[in-house]
């Protein structure tokens, strides 16, 4: 690592089950890092990021051999690791579920739902959306574990350590930058093909773009560090593959023009994928859930707009758990909203532009209002000159502000 720094000025690296690594391995890596400097070694070793997926499993799960680099273990490190927390929150369900219609808060649980048994009732699926609101909360706060918030599931005041996942703390960083926020990777199905399996079969082209874009506003406007999968922004798929490492150009292909998508390339292939070509063969062979050029074309402007709303202000990037705790708070919203204030009035000066932006995650069918924001707001400039027509029909009154469904909305003031 020091070779690949110093002489070839790689400025992050990334490690595949960082779990299975020591953490005394992975802090003397660190330290090693951090030691280099511009005088000496023509590079600042302190700027260097180094994550990784800090996984609990295996010959090594729960510390049977030694200190493990994984979740929970490395905060305070200043190593990234990737969280699940959000992921399967935004998705629903997880990575191994036997039924892969679970539901999520971006897949339409309570709010759309998909009629799979799996999911259970109505009054489950809202108790659940909402300890899933309180996942992705956690999450745009940069999953700190410290960090203290309104549960959507109790209304009580909570802290991220508090929060179930899976019977584990859902928050387990001490600083933003040691968590890797996003919603799909090279593992697992695509983020499309993933919302292809569990938003009802009857949505529309149209609406699973915007679905996506909702999906993927969680990672764009979080306090963690930001990972997209390559391709996301245009609908990537993989033919509902979940594990294409060796699956060849076929179903890994992606095309850049943005005019032909992999959905429905053929059933992937058996070792990893039998168990669900049950699921998958009447989705891959309806060729309305095959996405056009202008499917494609909506989705990536509409991932670039993200892109500038996250840009537009040093307020997504506080890089702090203190400035987070005092600038970052949700309102409350009927269930399937999620709406963030930062607050700059609060604590030091982030943005000399602007006293604060509030972004409201629509991922419903119907528009919401969201009262109790204040007053002041208007549209985002990204979004009011930007290449959604939808969102520019967000609506300030007062003190509230109306958002169209399945759309995020960023207010400034």
């Amino acid at each position: 690592m020091l070779t690949w720094a110093r002489d070839y000025k790689v400025n992050g690296f990334r490690f595949d089950l960082m779990g299975h690594h020591s953490l005394e391995n992975m802090q003397r890596l660190r330290t090693a890092l951090d030691g280099l400097t511009l005088a000496e070694d023509g590079v600042d070793g302190k700027s260097i990021y180094v994550y990784g997926e800090g996984w609990n499993f295996g010959e090594v799960a729960d510390g049977k051999r030694f200190t493990q680099a994984s979740q929970p273990n490395l905060a305070g490190s200043g190593i990234g690791s990737f969280s699940d927390r959000l992921r399967d929150a935004v998705r629903g369900g997880g990575p191994f579920d036997e039924d892969p219609r679970v539901q999520g808060f971006g897949s339409g649980l309570f709010t759309d739902p998909n009629g799979a048994a799996v999911n259970g009732g109505t009054d489950q699926q809202r108790a659940r959306l909402l300890h899933l609101q309180d996942l992705v909360k956690l999450g745009l706060a940069g999953n700190l574990r410290d960090y203290e918030f309104v549960s959507s599931a109790t209304g009580k005041r909570v802290v991220g350590r508090e929060v179930d996942y899976n019977g584990h703390p859902a928050g387990y960083a001490a600083d933003p930058g040691e968590t890797v926020t996003y919603v799909d990777a090279h593992d697992n199905e695509t983020l499309f093909d993933a919302l292809a399996l569990k938003l009802p079969r009857s949505t529309s082209m149209a609406d699973r773009v915007r679905m996506n874009t909702v999906s993927l506003s969680t990672v764009a406007l979080s306090q963690g560090v930001v990972f997209w999968h390559a391709g996301t922004d245009l609908l990537r798929s993989k033919s509902l593959d979940r594990n294409s490492y060796d699956s060849g150009d076929w179903f890994n292909r992606v095309d850049w023009t943005r005019k032909d998508n992999t959905f429905g390339s053929g059933l992937p292939l058996r070792a990893d994928n039998e168990a669900k070509w049950d699921y998958m063969r009447p989705l891959l062979a309806d060729p309305a859930l095959v996405p056009g050029a202008e499917a494609m074309d909506a989705a990536h402007a509409a991932a670039l707009d993200l892109l500038r709303l996250r840009m537009s202000s040093p307020l997504f990037r506080l890089g702090s758990a203190e400035a987070i705790q005092q600038k970052v708070s949700f309102l409350d919203a009927p269930p399937g909203v999620i709406a963030m204030l930062i607050d700059d009035t609060a604590g030091a000066d982030a943005d000399a532009d602007r006293d604060g932006i509030l972004v409201v995650f629509n991922a419903t069918p119907q528009e919401q209002t969201v009262s109790g924001t204040a007053t002041g707001w208007a549209l985002h400039e990204a979004q009011a000159t930007g290449s959604d027509p939808v969102v520019k029909q967000s609506v300030v009154d007062g003190a509230s502000v109306t958002v169209p469904a399945r759309t995020t909305a960023v207010f400034e003031r």
